[in-house]
């Protein structure tokens, strides 16, 4: 089942970035993507992978916003000889990719009282194909 998740995730990422939907800033190569991690993400296509991933699930768990996906995309810190501790992962990151999704009209602002975004036809369409 992971893999065809990663299949699927790697085709949409693909179809992201020969589209030009989504744009790598040029900050994104010095960032790390979260508190809990070393160094800065080493593949190259991490940014459309990302964003695939984030895309997929405000489809799965939308609406729902930066703070609660920071939650998903984080993990343990190693702390050394203390305990390991959970810390989230990058919120502007999280933030830039669901601008530019709203953006390219992929996801919205949800109207109703659950904050956070969800995603529009147009992203439904563009998930499924």
């Amino acid at each position: 089942m992971l893999g065809k998740i990663e299949s699927e995730l790697g085709k949409t990422a693909a179809k992201l970035s020969s589209e030009k939907i989504i744009e790598y800033p040029e900050w994104a190569k010095y960032v790390k993507t979260g508190i809990n991690r070393e160094k800065s993400p080493q593949s190259e296509n991490w940014w459309y992978l990302r964003s695939a991933s984030i895309l997929r699930k405000i489809y799965l768990k939308g609406p729902i916003g930066a703070e609660k996906l920071s939650k998903e995309y984080g993990g343990l810190q190693n702390r050394g000889s203390k305990p390991d501790r959970f810390k989230r992962g990058s919120r502007k990151i999280i933030r830039v990719i669901m601008q530019q999704l709203e953006d390219k009209k992929l996801l919205k602002k949800s109207e109703s009282l659950n904050k956070g975004r969800i995603i529009t036809k147009e992203g439904l369409g563009y998930l499924k194909e």
